[in-house]
């Protein structure tokens, strides 16, 4: 058998607006909820479940999605059309700037509730 990343839960403020934040960047569809989840699945058939909670209750956590070229340009229009805040590194030093780490394109912003998102053209330690 072998092992794969079926879904995982993604805490935040409003469940449906973390779901669609996420799901327009990306260019993905959001699922019907089921309980107290709002799912938006990957291409590669990763789940986010997107669970409200209440605020002092989240703890920032990271979530990169690899994506092709062209997949990233459309991400990145929409990012700047929204006027979301991104960085090109994780400590959000470097505002309105891409990186070009591992032969790629890479940026970082945060979501609704202040989860750092990562969007990458290239895995890390891939150089060609």
């Amino acid at each position: 058998m072998s092992v794969e990343l079926n879904h995982t839960i993604i805490h935040s403020l409003d469940n449906r607006a973390s779901a669609e934040f996420l799901a327009n960047i990306l260019g993905l569809e959001v699922g019907e909820a089921w309980g107290p989840f709002v799912p938006v699945e990957t291409s590669n058939g990763v789940t986010l479940d997107f669970a409200t909670i209440p605020g002092e209750s989240i703890v920032m956590q990271h979530y990169a999605f690899l994506v092709s070229d062209e997949e990233f340009d459309t991400a990145f229009e929409r990012i700047r059309e929204q006027g979301v805040a991104y960085y090109a590194d994780p400590h959000l030093k470097q505002p309105g700037e891409i990186n070009h780490h591992h032969g790629g394109r890479g940026l970082y912003f945060m979501d609704p509730a202040g989860h750092g998102m990562e969007i990458i053209t290239r895995p890390y330690g891939n150089e060609g």
